[in-house]
C-alpha cells in the first residue's frame, strides 16, 4: 500500500497558485488513476484505487498548507504505513519553474508543509517529491506573496509538461517502490538540466 500526499491550500482562492503545485500533481494522479477524491474523515481529501497491482491512497490535507502534517499523521496511523510507502509532494522555492526533485528523506527546506509533516510523523524519513515554483520574479516579492502568487502565462507549458512529469515519477514510485531508482530516472530529467 502507498499513500501520495499533496501539499497545498483548499479553497478557490488559493487554485492554480504556487503553493498548490501538490495539489495539481495530485489531481493528475486522480485523472490517470481513475480515482475519485471524497471528504475523509480528517481534514483531508482522500481516495483509493490500485496500480500496477499496488493498492493506493491519494491525499490533500485540507488544514492549510502550515497544519499539513496533523492530517497525514491522522491517515499514517490509521493504515499503520511505513514511511517509506508514504510520498509527500509539495512546492520548493529553492527550485525553478521546469524542475523537480525527488529525495529520500532529510529536511524540510524552508517548506512549511513539509516541516509540519516532519513534526507530526516525528522523523523526516520519508520520500518527497518537490515540485520547483521560483522565478525571476521571486527576488522582488516577500515569499509569502510569492508563493500565493499564481503561474505566468510564460510559465504554462513549462508547469504543464513538468506536473505531467511529477505525476510519472509518483506512478513509477507506487509500482516499484524504490525511491532511489526513481531519483535516479526522474531526477535527471531534461527540464532538470
Amino acid at each position: 500500500m502507498k499513500l501520495l500526499v499533496g501539499l497545498g491550500n483548499p479553497g478557490s482562492r488559493y487554485e492554480r497558485t504556487r503553493h498548490n503545485a501538490g495539489f495539481m500533481v495530485i489531481d493528475k494522479l486522480t485523472n490517470a488513476l481513475g480515482i475519485s477524491m471524497r471528504a475523509g474523515k480528517g481534514e483531508y481529501s482522500i481516495g483509493d484505487g490500485n496500480h500496477a497491482g499496488e493498492r493506493v491512497w491519494l491525499m490533500k490535507p485540507t488544514t492549510y498548507m502550515n497544519n499539513s502534517g496533523m492530517a497525514v499523521r491522522e491517515v499514517v496511523q490509521f493504515h499503520k504505513l511505513a514511511f517509506q510507502d508514504i510520498l509527500i509532494i509539495c512546492d520548493d522555492a529553492a527550485l525553478p519553474v521546469g524542475k523537480i526533485r525527488l529525495r529520500k528523506s532529510g529536511s524540510d527546506g524552508g517548506q512549511n508543509g513539509l516541516k509540519s509533516v516532519i513534526f507530526h510523523l516525528n522523523s523526516d524519513q520519508f520520500p518527497r517529491l518537490r515540485v520547483g515554483i521560483a522565478n525571476d520574479m521571486m527576488q522582488k516579492m516577500d515569499l509569502a506573496d510569492f508563493v500565493l502568487s499564481r503561474f505566468d502565462a510564460a510559465e504554462i507549458d513549462t508547469l504543464h509538461e513538468i506536473i505531467e512529469h511529477a505525476k510519472n515519477a509518483a506512478l513509477d514510485f507506487i509500482q516499484f517502490g524504490d525511491i532511489e531508482s526513481c531519483m535516479n530516472k526522474f531526477n535527471s530529467y531534461k527540464n532538470n538540466d
